[in-house]
């Protein structure tokens, strides 16, 4: 098996190791780790940052989901429906197999068992989570006021992107067909991005582009697609039902090249861009 990046026999060694101390981990019940594409990515993009709702209650593995990370190896990445517990396995998969080295903060809103697993009386967090290559600063977890029909907020922190220090944040906004609670959800979110002169937002924000309820953010903010602006817009699906939902919106900073990748162990798809964060470059 060639794993690539230099691990070598240390992962091999890593995977029995591994296998033998956390059990099954794959739903065959085998811990597998997958080789990356040949185009995969070579180490960390400094520039790149990345939004991937990975998809819970799904009976998929995290070894699979850190391959996935692993290819395109972004800067920054933000989890939505995300188990403390499967953060933690994809890290440190990213960083034994893959040698990806990643720091991790937790925007969790939600104790439940159904989703996460645990004892019942102790059930695992679930949420938001935000890895990135380099140190996080001055992070807040915010839960908003009305979740709808599952508590939901935003978590946000301070980190590198392109070698300059940016405001980062990951949200999930209220399931479908809840739009008076998105507005009220999208506009908390906004009036924290505005004071901010670059940031990146991040999430699953459950709405068209040009639904009402993302007003808020359109008028502060671009979408790493530049066609994909109301009212005309023509976005690229981001979900198995073929409707956008995921978002890498740029405040202050220039979007230079983005691709949505399905993956098939989520229903939203994958969505990364690069991006130039020279003071001035996102300037109107």
């Amino acid at each position: 098996m060639v794993l690539g990046r230099g691990t070598g026999w240390f992962a091999v060694a890593m995977t029995a190791v591994c296998a033998m101390i956390v059990g099954p981990s794959a739903p065959s019940g085998s811990l597998f780790i997958r080789d990356l594409p040949v185009d995969a990515a070579d180490d960390v993009v400094p520039n790149r940052v990345m939004t991937w709702n990975i998809c819970n209650p799904c009976d998929d593995s995290d070894a699979d989901r850190a391959a996935e990370i692993a290819t395109y190896a972004p800067q920054v990445i933000g989890l939505q429906e995300a188990c403390v517990r499967d953060v933690r396995r994809i890290r440190d998969y990213l960083e034994s197999f893959y040698g990806l080295v990643y720091h991790v903060e937790y925007g969790t809103v939600l104790r439940n068992w159904g989703r996460c697993g645990g004892a019942p009386w102790n059930p695992g967090a679930f949420g938001q989570a935000i890895l990135s290559a380099a140190p996080m600063t001055d992070r807040v977890a915010v839960e908003y006021p009305d979740g709808g029909s599952e508590d939901r907020g935003y978590m946000a922190v301070t980190t590198e992107v392109g070698g300059q220090q940016v405001r980062v944040f990951n949200t999930h906004l209220a399931q479908r067909r809840q739009e008076a609670v998105r507005a009220a959800q999208a506009g908390i979110l906004a009036a924290q991005v505005e004071r901010h002169s670059r940031a990146v937002v991040l999430g699953d924000f459950n709405a068209v582009p040009d639904a009402p309820e993302l007003t808020p953010m359109w008028k502060l903010a671009t979408d790493t697609d530049p066609e994909c602006r109301p009212p005309a817009a023509t976005c690229e699906p981001t979900t198995d039902w073929q409707s956008k939902f995921d978002y890498v919106f740029l405040r202050g900073i220039t979007p230079l090249e983005h691709r949505v990748q399905p993956s098939s162990y989520s229903d939203h798809h994958m969505l990364h861009t690069d991006v130039d964060v020279t003071p001035g470059s996102g300037e109107k």
